[in-house]
């Protein structure tokens, strides 16, 4: 299975569940301690419908849209709270839910069985975060979660119908460049975020503020169009370890970690998007 791209699926066994020989509701008579079925049993049950991958619980695209949308439903639900229920604590919990959120998405990132309240649990931490966030820039820049929102659901729909085309694909090569841009990319963030912490640059976005050779162009947005390629090729690699698990007959309950791989990728690219517009209505 190609996984390896996003660590939510990193050493996921997604291999179909072994099951005993059972035949549930029949009766059957024994010759020579053989169980053999009669005749009328088995005219019934070669008329009954062949047993798709629901009832033999596999995971199916279908639960993996259902999970999918409940764990982005509890992430709207939690955005909800610092943006509408309770403002005034818009910052507090925003720390809060990126705290938690980071914690709860390494804890689910490296169980092997995926937990749903601990998945649903990160989803409403990001929540928080993303409410927070959210609400803070649109004071700044009104309509940008709207621009936001629109442009992570463009990036995602583009993605998608180019992985269903088949023009896109997780190849081995483009794994490599893939991990080597995502290593370079998070060593950048973390020295980044050192120099803003530690009062060495004092622009509000810190390096990604700074001018990109000259050409009037903040270097952040020149991070920020890498980030969402790499959030996008994170959502092939995700489509890929999906499609790949449904054909393999993967445990019914690993669509919750294809769920949680989705969610995980999507908050990314939405935070991408949302940073990278901030950028530039900052920069007019």
């Amino acid at each position: 299975m190609a996984l390896g791209g996003n660590p939510v699926f990193n050493g996921k066994n997604f291999r179909s569940a072994t099951r005993g020989n059972e035949t549930a509701g029949f009766g059957t008579m024994t010759y020579g301690g053989t169980a053999v079925a009669n005749q009328q049993q088995l005219e019934h049950m070669y008329n009954q419908p062949s047993a798709g991958p629901a009832q033999t619980g596999r995971m199916t695209f279908d639960d993996v849209i259902v999970k999918t949308l409940l764990c982005l439903g509890v992430v709207l639900v939690g955005a909800a709270v610092p943006a509408f229920l309770v403002p005034g604590l818009a910052l507090p919990l925003m720390v809060v839910g990126a705290l938690g959120g980071f914690v709860l998405g390494l804890v689910n990132s490296f169980k092997r069985e995926p937990s749903p309240a601990l998945i649903l649990a990160y989803a409403g931490l990001e929540g928080l975060f993303l409410g927070g966030i959210t609400m803070y820039l649109e004071a700044m820049f009104p309509g940008i979660a709207v621009q936001a929102v629109l442009g992570t659901l463009v990036v995602f729909g583009v993605t998608l119908a180019l992985f269903k085309s088949g023009k896109v694909r997780a190849t081995p090569r483009a794994m490599k460049f893939f991990m080597i841009a995502m290593i370079s990319y998070a060593a950048f963030s973390l020295l980044n975020l050192g120099l803003m912490v530690f009062g060495v640059n004092d622009d509000p976005w810190g390096l990604r503020g700074a001018d990109f050779l000259g050409t009037g162009i903040p270097f952040g947005v020149v991070i920020g169009i890498l980030a969402i390629g790499l959030a996008a090729f994170s959502l092939i690699i995700d489509f890929t370890s999906i499609s790949e698990g449904v054909r393999h007959g993967a445990p019914q309950k690993y669509s919750w970690t294809a769920a949680f791989g989705l969610t995980v990728t999507l908050v990314w690219l939405y935070v991408e998007i949302l940073r990278i517009i901030a950028i530039i209505r900052g920069s007019d």
